[in-house]
């Protein structure tokens, strides 16, 4: 199936043009002083026709219910819920918000299938990011360029991000330097996009 730009898509974005829509799925997040958990992930990446995407992503631990027994159905001849059904929306581990563009201003060592990217994101968590990277051939390389925090924010001091569209999903990787501890992995996951997005 061949890919169709969003309309009203403005031109400077083309290269980020995979990214447009409603995207679900799952993940886990670990750190030192985190335990490793996994969670349900919503994107969107949406235009207002600007030379930038707009972006949000919210992200719910997993919680297993309380009472197994409460999944059980007393009508044993009723269809049983699949295994998946399992597990429910528990609290928001996180938020973001932000803006991706691909700038005028190429960069001379930059490999002609590749295009410079800037993303901005914010965090209420205290603190905001500033990446910089490349996009080409349905992976982005980011890195963080600065990243400034409140007095009470989260004492993040570098990130790295890296996305790849595999087999039509949406997978990324989230690396950072933070509360003392040398860069490493911080959290992943694995997207579908949402129907009619």
């Amino acid at each position: 199936m061949a890919f169709v730009l969003p309309e009203g898509l403005a031109p400077e974005v083309y290269p980020l043009a995979w990214l447009v829509g409603r995207w679900h799925g799952q993940g886990v997040v670990g750190y030192p002083g985190v335990e490793e958990t996994a969670f349900v992930q919503d994107v969107v990446f949406d235009h207002d026709g600007g030379p930038y995407l707009s972006y949000t992503s919210t992200i719910r631990l997993v919680v297993a219910p309380d009472d197994a027994s409460a999944l059980a159905d007393e009508d044993a001849d009723a269809p049983q819920p699949a295994a998946d059904v399992a597990v429910e929306d528990g609290p928001v581990w996180s938020t973001e918000s932000g803006y991706w563009r691909v700038p005028p201003e190429r960069p001379a060592d930059l490999p002609d299938e590749q295009f410079p990217v800037e993303v901005l994101v914010a965090d209420p968590s205290g603190h905001v990011a500033v990446y910089v990277g490349a996009v080409g051939n349905g992976r982005i390389d980011l890195a963080s360029d600065l990243i400034a925090r409140t007095a009470t924010g989260a004492d993040v001091t570098a990130a790295k991000r890296l996305y790849g569209m595999v087999k039509g999903e949406l997978m990324w990787a989230h690396d950072m330097a933070a509360f003392g501890q040398p860069m490493q992995s911080y959290a992943s996951a694995r997207l579908s996009r949402v129907e009619g997005s």
